[in-house]
């Protein structure tokens, strides 16, 4: 009988395997060798050289790398701020909004919020890059009277940041809505109806009934998040370059890795593949000390 259950609980590794094998040569070996290089210096062609702590070491020391990766990792930090407190909480609204069985034209608006997340992340930046420009914009919003909104939005370092992270909750703002509005729908109208019994308003039903048990999946959105945001570099290497311009106003820790460890830009003058590791090390984790609480706080059963 022992046998019989044994056979039963490990029958489904074999069925694992051919998943685990993929996981460990495409992301768990490729992550270990990438910890690794952050200790070497120099190139494969030009032969590397072990050096231990010296590219940490140099990232936070020396004031050519270290200017540039604390004001890559500020503006980081703002552009994760902004998806968190814009997109997701506009996320949650529609899907609020869109789970309400009054509303009509429903997989419409679904469509139409998600519509933008299909669109590639190139096309995204040119286009908007294009609208935000006052040469080609312009004319149009002086004739309907919007002067004001004619400025050189990505052209300013004050405003450079705030419009390519605002461009970017407008297209992933679907993947949020999408998962609070499923997350919505799977809460029983039993809640509802007792707390409507009780006197219960609409706003108390959401607080109270609604974001409580949709907090698992609020903590996952977050995490996913941040992860995605401290990973960032298509939508700034599509509006403003991977120099970050105006002048290193947009640059995040994507865009100075992608410097530093492949195209050899500044802070460095070759590309630098243990600097761009040891960049890469310190947000990998930057991102275990800010998810794994999350994880733990969210899916905590009570």
């Amino acid at each position: 009988m022992k046998l019989k259950r044994y056979n039963e609980a490990v029958s489904w590794i074999p069925y694992l395997l051919p998943a685990l094998l993929l996981y460990i040569i495409f992301m768990a070996w490729p992550l270990l060798d990438s910890l690794r290089l952050s200790f070497y210096t120099g190139s494969a062609g030009a032969g590397r050289t072990f050096a231990g702590l010296e590219n940490y070491k140099k990232l936070f020391t020396v004031p050519q790398y270290s200017e540039r990766y604390w004001g890559a990792f500020g503006h980081t930090v703002i552009f994760f701020l902004i998806h968190m407190t814009v997109q997701n909480c506009l996320g949650i609204f529609f899907a609020n909004l869109l789970t309400n069985k009054t509303l009509k034209g429903t997989q419409f608006y679904q469509t139409v919020i998600f519509i933008p997340v299909t669109l590639a992340v190139l096309v995204t930046g040119y286009l908007w890059k294009l609208i935000l420009n006052p040469v080609w914009s312009g004319p149009f919003l002086e004739n309907i009277n919007l002067n004001f909104l004619v400025r050189p939005w990505l052209g300013n370092p004050a405003t450079a940041l705030v419009c390519v992270s605002l461009v970017s909750c407008w297209q992933w703002i679907g993947i949020p809505t999408m998962m609070f509005a499923a997350a919505l729908k799977n809460i029983s109208e039993d809640y509802f109806e007792a707390a409507t019994i009780e006197g219960a308003n609409s706003w108390h039903i959401f607080w109270k009934i609604k974001l409580p048990l949709i907090k698992p999946v609020a903590g996952i959105i977050a995490i996913l998040t941040f992860v995605n945001n401290f990973n960032a570099f298509d939508i700034v290497f599509a509006m403003q370059n991977v120099n970050g311009a105006p002048n290193y106003s947009t640059d995040l820790i994507g865009t100075l890795f992608y410097r530093a460890g492949i195209a050899g830009q500044h802070p460095v003058g070759i590309p630098d593949p243990g600097m761009g590791s040891a960049i890469a090390a310190i947000t990998f984790f930057i991102l275990c000390i800010g998810v794994i609480p999350t994880l733990k706080s969210t899916q905590a059963r009570n």
